[in-house]
């Protein structure tokens, strides 16, 4: 599943919109940094002197290493799912690519832009992971701690929506998921984990890992089971799932709010995004079990860069970084 980041279009330049389709070429760059500097501090020294001015006056600027001022990010995104060879789907996600209209007046104080995406790998059935995908958000921006502090909010949120699991009298309690949400406002972009799901940020065609997969056997997650009194047996939690974290599941955990191995409480990662950062990748391990995640970011990478063969500067008022 994917969403995306494009950088806004300078004012007076042309542009592309809408759609999923990637538009290439490289990020703009900062215009100072098309200046060559050729002249050694002797030369100016010497340039100064004979024209009488001071040498303190004389510098070269060098571009801001982040970004250029006024950058925000805009968002849209694309979705692709696999039943495989099972024989219905347990897996969810949501797209979510206008926080602020999304939600209207309801929650105030949204930073804009804003975007949320999810991706929910279900197992032993649909019910927890489809509860999961219809509820998340709203669990999130109804939070007592939200907007002021997300990450409380979210970890809330997850804690919730495994409690509200264990008390309902239609869904089955025993059913669980794994859940990876993406929070972004303004800037800021969010990632909250829990379970084997992964968050892959493509950055100038490189990947960078916004996660990491909760599989018993990680030593981290091995350590932490087994502190509270639980085993991994052959790479699976008490020798019965294959993940270390997880919403619902309630056969394996013991009362409400009590300590357990099985835990709902995600892993959280934050950046700061840039124009280097073209677009994010999040799924579930069914695509991060046949591939790597430099892979996966090389093949929409590929498409981005051959563009690069036009005007360096007709594509910088073009680029377009998308989430695919």
């Amino acid at each position: 599943m994917s969403g995306g980041v494009e950088p806004e279009t300078p004012p007076g330049s042309s542009s592309r919109s809408g759609g999923s389709t990637p538009v290439g070429g490289k990020p703009p760059r900062h215009h100072l940094t098309s200046i060559r500097h050729c002249a050694s501090s002797a030369r100016i020294a010497a340039a100064s002197a004979e024209f009488g001015l001071d040498s303190g006056t004389l510098s070269l600027i060098s571009p801001p290493a982040d970004i250029r001022p006024g950058f925000l990010p805009v968002f849209r995104s694309g979705s692709f799912a696999d039943i495989g060879p099972k024989s219905y789907m347990e897996d969810e996600h949501v797209c979510v690519d206008n926080l602020v209209e999304h939600l209207g007046l309801r929650v105030p104080g949204i930073p804009a832009p804003g975007a949320f995406y999810g991706v929910f790998d279900g197992h032993g059935g649909a019910d927890a992971a489809c509860f999961v995908r219809k509820n998340i958000l709203k669990f999130i921006t109804e939070d007592c701690h939200f907007p002021n502090s997300i990450e409380k909010a979210i970890r809330s949120a997850f804690v919730k929506a495994d409690h509200a699991i264990a008390d309902s009298q239609s869904l089955d309690r025993n059913s669980g998921t794994t859940a990876l949400t993406v929070l972004i406002s303004g800037r800021t972009l969010l990632v909250a984990n829990a379970g084997d799901c992964r968050a892959v940020l493509g950055k100038r065609g490189r990947a960078v890992e916004l996660s990491r997969d909760h599989k018993p056997s990680c030593t981290v997650e091995r350590l932490r089971i087994e502190n509270l009194g639980g085993t991994v047996f052959d790479g699976y939690l008490n020798g019965q799932l294959a993940v270390a974290r997880a919403i619902g599941d309630w056969h394996m955990k013991g009362s409400k709010g009590s300590a357990c191995p099985l835990t709902p409480e995600p892993e959280f990662r934050e950046v700061r995004l840039t124009e280097e950062d073209e677009f994010l990748i999040i799924g579930c391990d069914g695509l991060w079990d046949v591939m790597s995640s430099q892979f996966a970011v090389s093949m929409p990478t590929h498409p981005l860069k051959s563009r690069s063969h036009d005007s360096e500067y007709e594509e910088a008022s073009q680029w377009k970084g998308c989430i695919r």
